[in-house]
């Protein structure tokens, strides 16, 4: 019996079983495999929309908060397929929630992925070496194009089961707007967005298959933007009138940088100077630095944060200016759920890493020759699985989907879409973000979330202990700390004139898949490719 004529053998036999509205707790697991199998080829039928999404988001590249074209795009590809669409969460434009019933009863599941880019990593996908689309644009340069489009073929395929076999449920589809700000998660999670959600199944791109459960390696956050105000005046002819909001934030990053010695070694922390005034012969009275603060707990985290505080305060004294700062963004320790980890570690074995040609192992070799890691192994052909978390943790980076984590039962899981040791944050990151790897790595990531979001939706059991598990382990000691205000909001002007800048070069290489089949062959660059040195460099004049 062929693969297809089994699944519709045994979608007959399900439908039978389940038409009078058999309750979740009534399904085998010899049944449960067969909605699995159901769903995987529902998903490889989906192969070329996860491909036409994948590469589209990709050409729009937009930074944090002005997600604009790929927001409209996935909720109209959403809403064409039955979801009821929420814009504008939690006063930001380019926030959503698309939602999906069948039924009445039965949990709520929610799917998340990030959706926006970064600065300055423009980059022809294919090409392996830079090579910019727009020299100066932002572009995806750590992949986030392709987790939403991983979701809704997931999505569209779990609910195609749900409704031929009749089980009740929820599907909630969300965006991680400005992630890379770290400016987003938390807002909706103040607001009570995921209120009524059992639990969310969180995708980011890697180079491998995976997930993880406890605390992972990295950190959580506080992004806070400290605006110093003073009085101008002329450089030269009267420096003594003014008072410079720019010196102030020099002591200040002065009196950061000494203080780090003396902070514990797992804290992390960064600025850049978003405004140092005008021009030089005007004394600046206005001054902003923009810091995150790291840390791996939430009482280090607000430690760091008061430190910093007391240290604005008292570059403020020093130089008769005023200070005040603004909260961009939040992000909480993370911390994943082990029965839904174990449960989704199963289906990725049975789903397993793509199987690599010869060409794309050759060019994700040329990749990392080319930027010089030390590693040039090529793709992942072995899973990692699933190990204990570390007695203890690495420091390192962060993700506001750490906010969701203490709310609810959440994991993430990878999938491999990027080719690895890579310098992440970086256009080469994005080399390989619209292409077959990518293409690849989405249908298989799909897979998992299909299969692991089945697994909540009919095993009562699996969700009870993953609730358990959140209760009586991950929030038995250390509960959510909340810190936003209710008053902050979220900084949705940022970012806004680079995209104004950009933007309409951008648009001119936006992909359209009616008139090609990939954003590759849009962009005229043939695969497998062929040429993996960079040209040599052209003489100067």
């Amino acid at each position: 019996m062929s693969n297809k004529t089994w699944l519709a053998a045994t979608a007959g036999v399900l439908a039978i079983t389940l038409a009078s509205g058999a309750s979740a707790a009534d399904i085998s697991a010899g049944k449960l495999k067969s909605l699995k199998a159901e769903a995987v080829a529902g998903v490889e039928s989906r192969a070329k929309l996860a491909q036409v999404m994948n590469d589209e988001i990709f050409s729009f590249g937009e930074l944090g908060f002005q997600e604009v074209e790929t927001s409209a795009y996935i909720t109209k590809v959403l809403e064409q397929n039955g979801f009821t669409i929420k814009r504008g969460v939690s006063g930001i434009p380019t926030a959503w929630t698309a939602t999906w019933t069948n039924g009445s009863g039965g949990p709520t599941i929610a799917f998340g992925s990030d959706i926006d880019c970064i600065p300055k990593a423009s980059q022809k996908p294919g090409v392996p070496w830079h090579d910019p689309i727009v020299p100066g644009a932002p572009g995806h340069g750590e992949g986030h194009n392709s987790g939403q489009a991983l979701n809704v073929v997931a999505a569209l395929a779990v609910k195609d089961v749900m409704t031929k076999q009749n089980i009740a449920g929820t599907l909630v589809l969300w965006p991680g707007v400005a992630e890379e700000l770290v400016a987003g998660k938390a807002y909706m999670v103040r607001d009570g967005v995921f209120k009524g959600v059992d639990a969310t199944i969180f995708t980011h791109v890697g180079s491998n298959l995976q997930t993880a459960w406890g605390q992972p390696s990295g950190t959580g956050l506080v992004s806070i933007k400290y605006n110093f105000h003073g009085e101008s005046a002329h450089s030269a002819g009267a420096p003594w009138r003014g008072r410079s909001a720019l010196d102030a934030v020099e002591l200040m990053d002065m009196g950061w940088n000494m203080r780090r010695e003396h902070l514990k070694p797992e804290q992390r922390s960064h600025y850049v100077i978003t405004d140092g005034g005008d021009q030089p012969n005007v004394v600046p009275s206005e001054a902003t630095v923009w810091y995150y603060f790291r840390e791996q707990t939430f009482d280090a985290i607000k430690k760091n944060w008061d430190i910093g505080n007391r240290i604005a305060k008292a570059a403020a004294d020093m130089t008769d200016t005023k200070m005040d700062y603004a909260i961009v963004g939040t992000a909480a320790p993370r911390h994943f759920n082990k029965p839904i980890a174990e449960a989704a570690q199963k289906n990725i074995d049975a789903v397993g890493l793509p199987k690599w040609t010869d060409d794309e192992q050759a060019f994700a070799k040329a990749v990392q020759k080319n930027v010089g890691s030390t590693k040039q192994d090529g793709l992942d052909v072995k899973l990692k699985g699933l190990k204990p978390p570390e007695e203890k943790p690495e420091s390192g980076g962060s993700d506001d989907i750490g906010d969701i984590s203490w709310i609810m039962p959440t994991i993430t899981i990878n999938y491999p879409s990027n080719i690895p040791d890579l310098p992440g944050h970086h256009w080469a990151n994005a080399i390989s973000m619209a292409t077959p790897i990518a293409h690849k790595g989405v249908v298989a990531g799909s897979k998992v979330v299909a299969m692991t979001a089945l697994d909540l939706l009919t095993q009562p059991k699996l969700l009870a202990e993953a609730k358990t598990y959140f209760t009586d382990v991950q929030t038995k000691t250390q509960k959510y700390v909340p810190m936003l205000s209710a008053t902050d909001k979220p900084q949705t002007q940022i970012n806004a004139n680079i995209m104004a800048t950009y933007r309409p070069e951008m648009k001119k290489y936006y992909y359209d898949p009616d008139k090609y089949g990939t954003y590759l062959e849009q962009l005229g660059i043939a695969w497998p490719v062929k040429q993996l040195t960079p040209p040599p460099a052209k003489a100067a004049d």
